[in-house]
């Protein structure tokens, strides 16, 4: 990790900056897959499975009987883990399902709105090293809670055809509608455009690699919403002299072990706390299975004695995280100060590992200092909202002569004979 001691504003920059991800030549990739799948359908997702993931697939769908054995390979522990996480993140995004409010802007006008699920939804998962199960729970359980009637999930097969039997495990807690064994960018290019076997949807939501980043955003510019931009995920410790450095390391490298890409941020009081995070981190890195991936992902990382309070604040707004730990005294006020997070953890019992799983708070959030305007995946990713407005003819009488001025000033006679008619 790159050292910085009470930098400058001019070093900011370099501290805040992610590693530079260039989509351009990897979009010229995925381009023609996106078109094969358009014009080819099904026959075009079979031949890129077999290309890009060595697998035969004479049928795309996962099968009742596929379903059944996946419910018997799942260890009964593991079963009990994701219905409560189920039910915690039910509970957290039941939250969200307010009633709207109908308001009378004057008499006898009324406005409103409606919340309404897209009917149709697509989910990716990647299935590769890790099957983010996870990912899935996060995401069907607001899409079922919103209204949608329609989860389309995609996911890739693993060398003998089948899905990671914990994902299969999670659709069927959630009620996913279809199950569909594709992965990449083609994946993508079916659930945007529609296959004879893949239902086009009008929402695709779920993490990928550059590939299936890439083609999210190509298929955005075709007319499909997605989720989020999406980047290599990352986390911003805030420690001070209260934190604990074998929990700060531990929260280091549990967002490190993501991928080589990813990155880690720890902004500290003290060089006294810096070094025993420092040491902690190189204790415990040996021990991970997957420590070559942290240890490049550390390369990438910083950490910042920062010994004024409040420029330590501004630098963590600046930094804009995906996850923000606030390992610091008074952390719940400290939060209050934080504009910029996609997800907040508050003191040294709250690391990040339980809002990816099971907190009850959506894991899916805006990386690459996208924080600043996007918030993370909640039930209003899931719906639309349909404004609806009615007058009474007392109402109309009352708003005419607002409409007709404004109207007629701007050369829209149409629309002011369109109120005139109704008061004759």
């Amino acid at each position: 990790m790159k050292l910085y001691v009470n930098p400058a504003h001019e070093a900011w920059p370099d501290i805040v900056a992610r590693p530079v991800l260039d989509l351009s030549a990897i979009s010229e990739q995925v381009k023609p897959v996106l078109q094969a799948v358009r014009q080819e359908g099904d026959e075009a997702l079979k031949r890129y499975t077999r290309q890009f993931d060595g697998v035969e697939l004479n049928d795309l769908l996962v099968t009742d009987a596929e379903m059944d054995m996946a419910e018997k390979l799942v260890p009964p522990s593991l079963k009990a883990a994701m219905q409560q996480a189920m039910q915690n993140i039910e509970a957290f995004h039941r939250t969200q399902l307010l009633e709207e409010k109908r308001v009378e802007t004057m008499p006898g006008v009324s406005c409103w709105r409606r919340s309404v699920g897209i009917q149709k939804v697509g989910l990716y998962i990647p299935g590769g090293s890790a099957p983010l199960f996870s990912t899935l729970l996060m995401l069907a359980v607001p899409a079922k809670l919103a209204g949608c009637n329609e989860i389309v999930l995609c996911t890739p097969p693993r060398k003998d055809g089948s899905v990671h039997e914990a994902i299969l495990h999670a659709a069927a807690l959630t009620g996913v509608s279809k199950i569909v064994k594709a992965g990449g960018a083609q994946a993508i290019a079916a659930l945007a455009y529609g296959t004879a076997t893949v239902p086009r949807v009008y929402k695709i939501f779920g993490p990928g690699n550059q590939y299936v980043t890439a083609a999210k955003q190509l298929v955005q510019l075709d007319g499909t919403a997605i989720d989020m931009p999406a980047g290599p995920s990352e986390v911003c410790v805030m420690a001070d002299d209260s934190a604990v450095p074998a929990f700060v390391a531990a929260d280091l490298l549990s967002q490190a072990e993501h991928g080589p890409d990813s990155q880690v941020l720890l902004v500290c009081s003290s060089q006294a706390i810096a070094d025993a995070v420092r040491q902690e981190v190189d204790r415990q890195v040996i021990m991970l299975p997957r420590a070559a991936t942290a240890v490049q992902a550390l390369e990438n990382s910083r950490l910042v004695v920062m010994e004024d309070f409040e420029q330590a604040v501004e630098l963590v707004n600046a930094y804009a995280a995906e996850h923000l730990i606030l390992s610091c005294h008074y952390a719940e006020a400290v939060a209050e100060q934080i504009v910029n997070a996609g997800s907040i953890f508050l003191g040294n019992y709250s690391p990040e590992s339980v809002g990816d799983y099971a907190s009850g708070t959506n894991h899916t959030l805006p990386t690459n200092a996208y924080a600043r305007m996007y918030s993370g995946v909640s039930i209003d990713s899931f719906v639309k909202k349909i404004t609806v407005q009615q007058l009474t003819p007392e109402g109309l009488q009352r708003i005419a002569g607002t409409v007709v001025a404004m109207a007629e000033a701007e050369g829209l006679q149409a629309h002011a004979v369109a109120v005139k008619v109704r008061l004759q």
